[in-house]
């Protein structure tokens, strides 16, 4: 699309803030969508190369928990970059926030594209890791599917407001307390006041995920009308079924391990291997 097009659409008023023309451009998109990929994979490889030369603990683990180890904290890194944006979006006076429905910024294509990179960079490891191990996780899998089709399809269907792309991104905030719980639960240290003060805040993480995803709902009920007329129907399709299976499925089931795992520190990733408890304690095998 090129800028006497968005001129167009975007209509003549002049209060509304039009996004540079170069993210209608698809060159610039791919660049960026491109730009996250290779940023998510730098920081997962460099964690490989950090741990393995300064942690005991990783250079302990099964290759299989190296690669969730690396997981943890790319995921992190993007937890910290998708807080950040929605955030701003719901304390920001911005047209994200003025016109919830069609309303965009240069800030929140950033986003959007970045995190389809992202998104793209997950399945790859994901499906990678399944064929390497010979496993496959059918809820981590369809999480992934629905993030990347959701996102990938507000960069194809290009005139649909980025408000409730950048509200999803806030369910991020948990990702860096679950990557510093496992880290430090691998490590064996699940019975520090530090860990369980981080268990805390990240189950509180959890619960503000489902008020979130509650008010999603909200949203989506008192816009019915406008999101009809300004949101496709193949990313209606995407975005109702994802929102149902994140508010009464995945973050429940989350909220109530993690709950779970404050009382009894378990590694539910990788059952079958003892949790080692540094300090008085000796080491003790837990199961489910």
């Amino acid at each position: 699309m090129d800028s006497e097009q968005l001129t167009s659409r975007l209509g003549a008023d002049t209060t509304f803030h039009r996004p540079n023309a170069e993210y209608f451009s698809w060159e610039i998109r791919v660049q960026l969508m491109a730009t996250g990929f290779g940023f998510y994979t730098a920081v997962f490889v460099l964690c490989h190369i950090l741990s393995t030369g300064l942690s005991q603990t990783y250079n302990s683990l099964l290759a299989k928990e190296k690669v969730f180890w690396n997981l943890a904290v790319t995921r992190g890194m993007f937890g910290l970059q998708s807080t950040v944006a929605g955030l701003r979006t719901l304390t920001e006076d911005s047209m994200v926030f003025r016109d919830r429905v069609s309303g965009q910024e240069d800030w929140s294509w950033f986003h959007v594209l970045t995190a389809t990179g992202f998104f793209v960079f997950e399945n790859v490891a994901l499906h990678a890791s399944s064929l390497v191990f010979w496993s496959f996780d059918v809820s981590l899998a369809t999480h992934h599917f629905f993030a990347l089709a959701g996102y990938a399809g507000a960069v194809v269907w290009d005139s649909t407001g980025h408000f409730l792309p950048m509200v999803t991104l806030l369910m991020e905030m948990s990702t860096p307390f679950t990557c510093i719980s496992w880290m430090l639960l691998k490590a064996g240290y699940a019975h520090t006041l530090f860990w369980k003060a981080n268990q805390w805040v990240m189950i509180h993480m959890f619960h503000c995920r489902m008020v979130l995803s509650y008010y999603m709902w909200y949203f989506t009920c008192s816009h019915w009308s406008e999101i009809n007329a300004n949101v496709s129907l193949p990313q209606r399709l995407l975005f109702f079924p994802g929102l149902v299976l994140l508010t009464f499925v995945l973050n429940p089931i989350w909220t109530h391990k993690k709950t779970m795992q404050l009382l009894n520190p378990v590694d539910w990733n990788f059952d079958n291997k003892p949790v080692t408890v540094n300090g008085p304690k000796k080491s003790k095998s837990h199961s489910n």
